[in-house]
């Protein structure tokens, strides 16, 4: 079914809206939060989380590009959960790899207190679109959607050891630009 048909389903107060979007959407959004969370239960508590916030949302909002409001909404209740849960230290998730390889370039504690700020979500995009489509498609993968570096190489098209390259050689990148935009001293 098409996003436009999900949505309206979604203005309609259809039930069936949440079905259909598990349909077409459930297995990708599973995935985001198992990225994150690493654990089962929780996954499953977040994608019905996201339903449930999506119920809620629609109306009066009707989102342009679905998959995408859906993964952000996903991907935002998983970290609140796992914050909440106090597993953010140890749990071995792609979420903790992430932040750890890119904490290393700008200071964990920024990452975990200053991640979603929109000043630093400003810089981040200035210094993401001097790089090609693919290397920034890598990067989001990686320390957005927390993919396994493994699945953000086939998805992106790079070898896991290119991968792995490139997104070093963009961290390293990034710490300095940060550095000369004044987010670290």
């Amino acid at each position: 079914m098409e996003d436009s048909k999900i949505i309206d389903l979604y203005w309609e107060r259809n039930e069936d809206a949440i079905k259909e979007t598990d349909s077409k959407y459930g297995k990708y959004l599973r995935t985001v939060a198992m990225n994150i969370l690493n654990d089962r239960e929780d996954t499953k508590e977040a994608v019905n989380d996201t339903y449930l916030k999506t119920w809620d949302a629609i109306p009066p909002k009707r989102p342009n590009a679905f998959l995408v409001w859906l993964s952000r909404i996903t991907r935002s209740l998983s970290i609140d959960r796992l914050r909440f849960s106090k597993r953010m230290k140890r749990s071995n998730s792609e979420y903790d790899l992430s932040l750890e390889e890119i904490g290393e370039c700008i200071g964990e504690n920024s990452v975990a207190k200053q991640y979603d700020l929109d000043l630093l979500k400003d810089a981040i995009n200035s210094f993401l679109r001097k790089y090609p489509e693919k290397n920034r498609n890598l990067f989001l993968c990686r320390y957005f959607y927390f993919d396994s570096l493994a699945a953000s190489a086939a998805y992106c098209g790079f070898t896991e050891s290119n991968a792995k390259t490139q997104l070093f050689r963009m961290r390293q990148a990034l710490k300095t630009y940060l550095e000369q935009e004044g987010f670290l001293s």
